[in-house]
């Protein structure tokens, strides 16, 4: 099948690739063109594991191209993916949808043939509904134009993985049914569904609903385990072994109750908000006060660690601090609402002095954040420090070799921002370690 994916961001280009990659020819369309020409050439744009090699397969095969043009794709394709971004307003809670909103103006008016669009950016419910109707009055073709949504469930570090081996494809349709969708859906994906893969097929608002819920529950799961791991830190209890025996109970599982910095991103943090503001829009506000908490415990980590940080040195005014991760998370260059770059600009913004290193973040930590001190390695962004911070779980960073760390720092203070360090070997090697909820006794020397 001939597909276009519309916007060539993270999901896009993911998408694009791992379509090409299981048969089909695929357009990738973006408006912007210097994007354009780093995929043509097979370099992607931000680091994924393996996806550049992929991109690369499949345009040397001739299965993936690009191009910034509506027109062309509109004559190439019969099936559309939209995945443009839907950021959060400045200065509100609510997404902004008007990438959305210029894809269906921009394409709708060239449709004039039968075609079928599937939206798969993440949008407040009610969105598709609304666009499906502005399709049908700019479309030529009219009602042989089809929108359906099929939400993404990407993970950051897995997106390949998770295009062509998902939990479960959900695509919604509009009420009164559109067969013709779910038939090229099934076509689309039939590789992926031979494998067994669950489908399940909705209407659009259920569809829509399907992704911001589950995104708001992971975020509720990593800050109900946050929450108590402050309780811990006050009771004296050990919020690792806690959450060890919570995952053992099948209702609950271990995935996602790990205490630490939080979360960040360019998905949880934003789609808890939008979830809230679209909520209130639809008088359903009150169902959604508890991801107001949600969001306050995620950030109060970020202050947390600033004050701890602190206490362990006495003060911040001079002080020399190693920071090891910026990505909001390991296997990503990602820094959009990143806790740990976040963390590293409040204590230089404090008086301290921060060197950073991250494997795969350094370029886009550095728009962001001119102002910091960034590092070749972990050595020597901990070169001379009197305290380390481990803010990324990075496997480099979990294989540290405390007793070679030790001999290039000041002090031997480690504040393991993730709880993904041996904090035992760590002290044995003459640290003071400091984790999130951890035992005292295994937190201080």
């Amino acid at each position: 099948m001939r597909i276009a994916v519309l916007g060539m961001g993270y999901l896009g280009v993911t998408h694009a690739a791992c379509m090409a990659s299981i048969g089909h020819e695929v357009m990738g369309v973006d408006v912007d063109v210097d994007k354009i020409s780093q995929l043509r050439a097979g370099h992607v744009p931000f680091f994924e594991p393996g996806l550049d090699a992929l991109t690369a397969r499949m345009v040397q095969s001739g299965d993936l191209r690009f191009t910034a043009s509506y027109e062309e794709a509109a004559r190439f394709a019969d099936a559309f993916f939209i995945a443009v971004g839907t950021p959060q307003k400045r200065g509100e809670f609510a997404a902004d949808v008007s990438a959305i909103d210029s894809v269906i103006e921009t394409l709708g008016p060239m449709l004039d043939r039968p075609a079928v669009l599937f939206g798969k950016s993440t949008v407040p419910v009610g969105t598709a509904e609304r666009l499906r109707s502005r399709l049908k009055e700019l479309a030529p073709a009219g009602p042989d134009v089809e929108l359906a949504w099929n939400p993404e469930f990407l993970r950051e570090g897995h997106a390949i993985h998770d295009t062509l081996e998902p939990d479960r494809l959900v695509v919604g349709t509009a009420q009164q049914g559109a067969p013709g969708a779910i038939t090229v859906a099934r076509e689309i994906y039939s590789s992926v569904l031979a494998s067994g893969t669950p489908f399940i097929v909705t209407d659009l608002a259920t569809s829509e609903l399907v992704k911001i819920a589950a995104n708001a529950f992971l975020a509720t799961k990593i800050s109900f385990i946050n929450a108590i791991a402050e309780v811990c830190e006050a009771a004296g209890a050990d919020v690792v072994e806690l959450a060890d025996a919570l995952g053992h109970d099948r209702r609950i599982g271990r995935a996602f109750l790990n205490a630490g910095l939080g979360f960040g991103g360019g998905c949880l943090p934003k789609d808890i908000r939008a979830f809230m503001a679209r909520a209130g829009e639809l008088g359903a506000d009150q169902a959604l006060t508890f991801l107001r908490e949600v969001d306050a415990i995620n950030m109060r980590r970020r202050t947390q660690m600033v004050d701890i940080t602190r206490q362990l040195c006495g003060t911040l005014l001079g002080v020399r601090v190693g920071v090891l991760g910026a990505a909001f998370k390991p296997d990503s260059d990602d820094v959009r609402d990143s806790p740990a770059l976040n963390v590293a600009g409040q204590l230089q913004l404090q008086g301290a002095a921060v060197s950073v290193y991250d494997p795969k973040a350094m370029d886009n930590s550095r728009k962001i954040f001119p102002t910091l001190s960034y590092a070749s390695s972990a050595m020597a962004a901990c070169a001379g420090a009197d305290i380390v911070l481990v803010l990324t779980e990075w496997e480099e960073f979990r294989e540290l070799n405390p007793r070679e760390l030790a001999a290039v720092v000041s002090h031997r203070r480690v504040l393991d921002g993730r709880n993904c360090l041996d904090h035992q070997r760590w002290i044995d090697a003459g640290w003071q370690y400091r984790g999130f909820g951890r035992r005292p006794s295994s937190a201080a020397m």
